[in-house]
């Protein structure tokens, strides 16, 4: 207790401790003196800061916010699989939110990348959880390292933006706990985010944000969550159910909404469930209470971040030789695209930010050339506002190319083609984009084409047309000379977060995308993205962790070295990389495991990565440990995680179609048997280390079994078909030397 603090400090009532369940305006959460709760601002800003006007909120991004500076978004940084970047950004953005009195930053995005049609994908990480749980958690650690709570969402399931505020994800037990939960319950286990937020639509029927069993029974019980639960914008439809179902705050702020009030004062609603809320929001102030350490904002140094982020990032699909290009040879470049001029940098929606300062790729790419005394010539090719391709925009485009050294086309999606709340219909690029393209093959000259897209775009149908693809995402604000400096030589070190498909067709949510009278059945089940392609040996556009490089590496030694059992880490893989070229480059040692012949699950999943940047010639030992919580699967029968023992297939390589090197080893620990009971087969029984030779003692003190069971038992297809019979079935057969109560007894024996 400070000095002078009174020695009793009196309750706040129950209307007082109501007011906290719900914010007082668009962005602030309402205070509580007497109880040392303070108002708390929150703010959009999963890849940059919109602190807007109070007075004139605009949750869907149409306005301008005060400037800040535009990270690449979360789409783009996955791709670097880089931990310590992303922290770094994390920590920047904290900087920014904390001088602008910011108290909670409302992201990162972890939702799994169910299909590349959802519109919100450029502000998700992953397809895989292992990986999406991991960089998230990173993103947490670096903003609150600055004293700025991060807010992870969307608690959980949404997966797509179509009816996002009502649709119900219906999802089986081993999807949403090996998948969906999953990614969240890893960025739990990485890091502590100090509030996460619940989504707007409904899991197999009931609101997220009044779902008992996601809020409390499985996020604070099992999970053992402490921080502050925050609604999306609008998304609680009965009040009084979300704090019961362990929601703290409500947003946007209701204070007239007298339900929580009045259910309060009927005892609807516990005190001891709104002391719980206020605790919570007491500590939140505390958290980010302390001042912004240091200097002020370099905003400077910032932009340089995100420049190097948009280049670490970068991921080379293509390349036939061309790149990266050598500006002392290469001395009239054609610019084609309208993309190069009016840049796609960041995504639309509640996450545009009003970048501080931008850069094209047409201005970057001019000043470094004309600077080399060469020439740049542009053509617009196609419009950004219009599917109608225009004939004297592509013959343009066509005859600026045919006088160039090199054609470098920048194609991608326009903000009408991606944003928060509509998904999309296709993965191919506009069809206006995809006639200049047509236009420009038919020149059999060189093109290399800058892809700038917050969701995959299928290369399939022109990838043979052209020398190069470079996949920059969306860059952030330093988009124009990121892009230059890689194709003029700065290591693309991106290795790809999602699989990239030939056809929509192919896709595992093919069938179930988005869904009917707001309803999304998840019929894939655990199989999506990499886990449902490799399965069925789809054809893929470009796998998961895929990435060229402007060098080659080699692997070598690869040695496993399993870990006790009472090891937090399973095992350890340690693989030795040589840079093979005359370039400095990067690669993503990839660690996948599988082969159990588990029913459900996939051939091989991610497990841990290395990334490690070498100099021409350089070798490096690279060790990546697997945790045990890793190698375990979610049992539906037990109701928790138990882990893996026994035979277990590794493999390691540089994504999930490319594993050449593989193993097996052998886990130790025991493994967990289901209990059995009367629905239990006389299979499952008779294999039962304990039950199993009770059984036989019985039977064989009875005289064995009779009738046709007996017969059948003697024959090899019989026995097989008399083993998989319940117990609670068998006992009513003739024949069977036991009774209910005698099965009773041997399970009493487990």
């Amino acid at each position: 207790m400070s000095k002078g603090e009174p020695a009793h400090r009196p309750l706040p009532s129950v209307e007082q401790l109501t007011s906290l369940t719900t914010g007082v305006d668009y962005w602030t959460s309402a205070a509580l003196p007497s109880h040392r709760v303070r108002s708390l601002r929150m703010a959009d800003g999963p890849h940059g800061l919109r602190v807007q006007d109070d007075a004139n909120p605009d949750h869907l991004g149409l306005e301008r916010s005060a400037p800040a500076t535009c990270f690449p978004p979360a789409v783009t940084v996955a791709s670097s699989w880089d931990t310590g970047l992303i922290r770094e950004i994390g920590r920047a953005l904290g900087r920014e939110a904390k001088a602008a009195g910011v108290d909670v930053v409302l992201g990162p995005g972890l939702n799994i990348k169910r299909s590349p049609l959802c519109g919100r994908n450029f502000e998700y990480y992953s397809e895989d959880p292992l990986l999406a749980g991991v960089l998230a958690a990173a993103a947490v650690n670096g903003l609150q390292s600055a004293a700025v709570a991060a807010c992870a969402k969307h608690f959980a399931a949404n997966n797509q933006e179509t009816d996002r505020m009502r649709v119900s994800a219906e999802i089986d037990q081993s999807a949403i706990r090996e998948i969906y939960l999953r990614a969240f319950q890893i960025m739990l286990r990485e890091s502590t985010p100090w509030s996460i937020m619940s989504a707007y639509n409904k899991i197999n029927g009931v609101y997220a944000s009044e779902n008992h069993w996601l809020l409390t029974e499985v996020l604070r019980s099992e999970w053992g969550y402490e921080g502050v639960v925050i609604s999306d914008w609008g998304a609680v439809h009965d009040p009084v159910e979300a704090v019961n179902a362990g929601l703290d705050l409500r947003m946007p702020g209701q204070p007239s909404d007298a339900r929580v009030p009045e259910a309060a004062a009927s005892g609807t609603v516990s005190r001891s469930r709104l002391d719980d809320v206020a605790a919570r929001l007491r500590r939140l102030g505390e958290l980010t209470a302390p001042p912004v350490d240091g200097p002020g904002i370099d905003y400077d140094e910032h932009h340089r971040l995100v420049h190097r982020a948009a280049i670490d990032s970068a991921v080379l699909l293509k390349n036939d030789g061309i790149l990266p290009l050598d500006d002392s040879v290469v001395q009239n470049v054609a610019v084609i695209g309208e993309l190069a001029r009016s840049p796609r940098y960041q995504g639309a929606g509640s996450s545009r930010v009003n970048a501080i300062s931008v850069t094209t790729g047409l201005q970057a790419l001019a000043s470094r050339i004309e600077a080399a005394g060469g020439t740049v010539t542009f053509a617009a090719g196609y419009p950004l506002d219009s599917d109608e391709p225009d004939a004297r925009l592509i013959a343009d485009a066509v005859e600026t190319a045919r006088q160039a050294d090199v054609t470098l086309v920048f194609l991608g999606l326009p903000d009408a083609h991606e944003s928060e709340g509509q998904d999309r219909t296709s993965i191919e690029l506009p069809i206006v984009q995809l006639e200049l393209l047509d236009a420009l093959a038919g020149l059999e000259l060189p093109l290399v084409v800058i892809l700038s897209n917050g969701a995959v775009v299928t290369t399939a149908s022109w990838k043979g047309d052209v020398s190069a693809i470079l996949e920059m995402w969306l860059t952030g604000q330093a988009h124009g000379e990121a892009v230059a400096d890689v194709l003029f030589g700065a290591e693309p070190g991106g290795r790809l977060a999602e699989t990239i498909p030939v056809r929509l067709s192919d896709t595992p949510a093919y069938l179930s995308f988005p869904g009917e009278e707001s309803v999304v059945v998840y019929g894939e089940s655990t199989f999506v993205g990499y886990r449902y392609y490799d399965a069925r040996s789809i054809p893929v556009d470009h796998p998961f962790g895929f990435g060229l490089s402007y060098t080659t590496f080699r692997h070598d030694a690869h040695d496993i070295r399993v870990h006790p059992v009472d090891d937090p880490i399973a095992f350890t893989v340690d693989v030795t990389v040589t840079n093979l070229g005359k370039r400095i480059g990067s690669e993503v040692v990839q660690v996948y495991a599988g082969g159990r012949g588990v029913a459900g699950a996939a051939s091989h999943e991610l497990k841990g990565w290395a990334k490690v940047q070498l100099q021409p010639g350089a070798q490096e030992v690279v060790h990546i440990q697997v945790q045990r919580d890793d190698v375990s699967r979610w049992s539906r029968a037990l109701q928790r995680r138990v882990p893996l023992v026994g035979q277990l297939a590794i493999f390691v390589g540089s994504n999930s179609r490319d594993l050449p090197f593989s193993a097996r080893v052998d886990l130790p620990g025991v493994a967990e048997r289901i209990p059995l009971n009367g629905l239990s087969t006389l299979g499952e029984f008779t294999s039962h280390p304990s039950v199993g030779p009770l059984l036989d003692e019985l039977v064989q003190s009875r005289g064995g079994y009779g009738s046709r069971i007996g017969d059948l038992l003697t024959e090899e297809a019989g026995r097989v078909n008399v083993l998989a019979i319940p117990i609670s079935t068998l006992v009513d057969l003739p024949g069977v030397p036991y009774a209910a109560d005698d099965v009773e007894q041997l399970l009493s024996a487990q």
